[in-house]
Parts: C-alpha cells; structure tokens; sequence
C-alpha cells in the first residue's frame, strides 16, 4: 500500500476527472468541431476521426489500468469499483465491436461509395455519454469519500 493514503484517496478522483477532460475534449469538442470545417472533405474528416480515437481508446485503456489501481489501493470500494467495471465493459464494447465497425465504414466512403449515419455511430456516441456520466459519478463519490 501507499505510504500516503492522501495520494490514493485523491487519485480516486483526480483520475477519473481527468479521464473525463479528455472525454470532453475529443469526443465532444474536437470531433464535432472537425466536421465543421469547410477546408476539411468528409474522407479526411473520418480518417482523422478514425486515428483519433483509435488512439484514444489506448489512452483509455491505460487511465482504466491507473483507475484500477487507485480503486485497489483504496480497498476496493464498493459502487466506485463497479462503475470502473462498468467502464471496462464499454471500453470492450467499443474496442472488440464499434471501432471495427466504424473503421470499415470510413473504410467504404474513402472507397467513394456513399453511406448513411449507422446504428454503430449512435452507439458509440450512446456509450461516451455513458462513460462520461459514470466517470463523474466515481469523481464526485472519490470527493464524497475525501471529505467525510
């Protein structure tokens, strides 16, 4: 355990904010605004999407790891650690079945054939917001937990 238990209450919630800054940052900020450029083709656009998150998703993997860590080093608290499950069974949905799925469909329209928004959009955008409300639940039981 940690010498200083401070540091591990705090990363509890320091890590999930985090996390969720970078969230915000790449899916609800960045990407739309990509798509409002008018300098950028919608090929470009997606390709730039498709390297975005492609490496988001590691990124995300990794906070999860920092995440669990803190969670452990805490004892394992009880909703906190069931929402970071939560969060790695987004992560494997999104990683194992919606990227695959999106990168091919970027794949088509570079290809120049013509496809309409697909289920698998929606659900990734779907699980951000879930994983964006989750990550605020952990923080605010973290700051919960740091003032009692």
């Amino acid at each position: 355990m940690l010498e200083n238990p401070l540091i591990a209450r705090a990363g509890v919630f320091m890590v999930p904010a985090i996390w969720l800054g970078l969230l915000i940052g790449v899916s609800f900020i960045a990407t739309p605004i990509k798509f409002s450029a008018p300098s950028l083709d919608l090929p470009t656009a997606l390709d730039v999407g498709r390297v975005t998150f492609s490496l988001f998703n590691k990124i995300e993997w990794g906070v999860l790891a920092l995440l669990a860590i803190f969670l452990w080093l805490n004892g394992l608290p009880g909703v906190r650690t069931l929402l970071a499950i939560w969060l790695a069974f987004l992560l494997i949905i999104q990683s194992a079945w919606l990227l695959p799925i999106l990168n091919f469909y970027i794949e088509t329209i570079a290809q120049g054939m013509q496809k309409p928004p697909s289920f698998e959009h929606l659900a990734y955008g779907v699980i951000e917001i879930v994983k964006a409300l989750s990550l605020a639940a952990i923080g605010i039981l973290g700051i919960i937990q740091q003032s009692a």
